[in-house]
């Protein structure tokens, strides 16, 4: 392995030759037409960068903070369920990464890696997510057990009462544990490392919801049968204040979309809200983040931090996101394309290549800190 990456899309393709197709289009996929998910990136194409000349850049600094974090970029690591569908070392990797480049890892409810794993492997600042179920005693004791493992936030995604209609699951038989249909067989057996990693190492459990829900029930369920079984269709505001009211941490809310919202959660005290439409995966045709970034920054009172989240695939997009109003972007398949090319070595990659492209785009347009981005830098078309 040892090949070098010099840019997002390289960790893509190589994702894209290691992994077994139901894999690959689980990562990949969005909702019906993939409207969202193509825009998403597209989307930063929109806008463009008119550097400031003659500038004294010698003297570069990309720090910032983030959730109470003093983090060297404007950057977290987005909550992703189940890693292991993309290699052996699942979050571990993912999480160790993120720890030796000193920014918030986030993990996922159904992550493959338990709430209390990971926070006896890094002590590193890291943020929970959750969702609310129907038993609303699961949520109450993964927000327990996220105390108790020392997270210093926790995140209530709220784009995902049902599932959306992720038609490559339903064509590649996607479930957990990976179901060897006759249709994917072909696909596995053409992936030896994959799959003898798959029988040497399994993990394949949502290992935080293991204790609550019946084994056999969760065998060979889709993702979106899980969640439409398990998710709760009532989620309210009232959710929030609740969790607001049992959680002393950082609170951030994952899945505004618009400017109302935002000043809903502002108003009940989310200290940060991730402007995502869950990668394109959820509402085909709901708006870009990066898009609605400038009507929430507007709407708000400034005492809650935004996170763009969703479309980053070039340190230019940081910058643009910076510029237009964002604390700070998150990343999810970035890191996961690095994960399935080389491990924990490969998100690394993933991430100090975005690092690399966001600091050579802020001395090429005249900025040596983060104050210096500003929004008349960005022009649309």
């Amino acid at each position: 392995m040892g090949k070098n990456f010099y840019n997002i899309e390289q960790l893509r393709k190589q994702a894209r030759k290691n992994l077994p197709d139901p894999m690959f289009h689980y990562m990949e996929g969005g909702a019906d037409d993939e409207v969202s998910l193509e825009r998403n990136c597209k989307a930063f194409d929109r806008y463009q960068i008119t550097p400031k000349s003659l500038r004294d850049i010698s003297n570069l600094s990309t720090e910032t903070e983030v959730l109470g974090h003093k983090s060297p970029l404007p950057l977290i690591l987005a909550p992703t369920g189940m890693n292991r569908l993309f290699h052996h070392h699942k979050e571990y990797a993912v999480a160790k990464a993120a720890e030796k480049q000193n920014l918030i890892y986030s993990l996922s409810t159904v992550a493959t890696t338990s709430i209390e794993a990971i926070s006896n492997t890094i002590s590193s600042p890291k943020m929970m997510q959750v969702y609310i179920h129907k038993d609303r005693e699961l949520t109450r004791t993964l927000v327990e057990r996220t105390k108790k493992a020392g997270y210093s936030a926790l995140c209530l995604t709220v784009d995902t009462v049902v599932a959306g209609n992720r038609e490559r699951d339903f064509e590649t038989g996607m479930g957990l544990p990976p179901k060897f249909t006759l249709k994917s067989i072909a696909s596995f057996l053409l992936h030896s490392y994959w799959l003898r990693h798959a029988f040497i190492n399994k993990g394949f459990t949502l290992s935080n919801l293991t204790d609550y829900i019946n084994k056999d029930e969760m065998s060979g369920m889709s993702p979106a049968e899980y969640i439409n079984n398990q998710f709760d269709r009532t989620l309210s505001w009232k959710d929030l204040e609740w969790l607001r009211n049992h959680w002393d941490g950082k609170l951030v809310i994952k899945g505004v979309q618009n400017a109302h919202d935002a000043k809903t959660a502002e108003t009940i005290g989310a200290d940060a809200i991730m402007i995502s439409n869950h990668g394109g995966r959820q509402l085909d045709g709901s708006p870009a983040p990066i898009d609605s970034l400038k009507p929430i920054k507007e709407a708000i009172n400034g005492q809650t931090q935004l996170i763009v989240d969703g479309g980053i695939r070039r340190g230019s997009d940081i910058f643009k996101a910076i510029a237009l109003g964002a604390d700070a972007v998150s990343i999810g398949r970035p890191y996961l394309y690095g994960l399935a090319a080389l491990g924990e070595e490969g998100v690394i990659s993933a991430i100090s290549i975005l690092k690399e492209e966001f600091e050579r785009t802020m001395m090429l347009s005249g900025c040596s800190s983060l104050a210096d981005i500003k929004e008349d830098m960005i022009t649309p078309y």
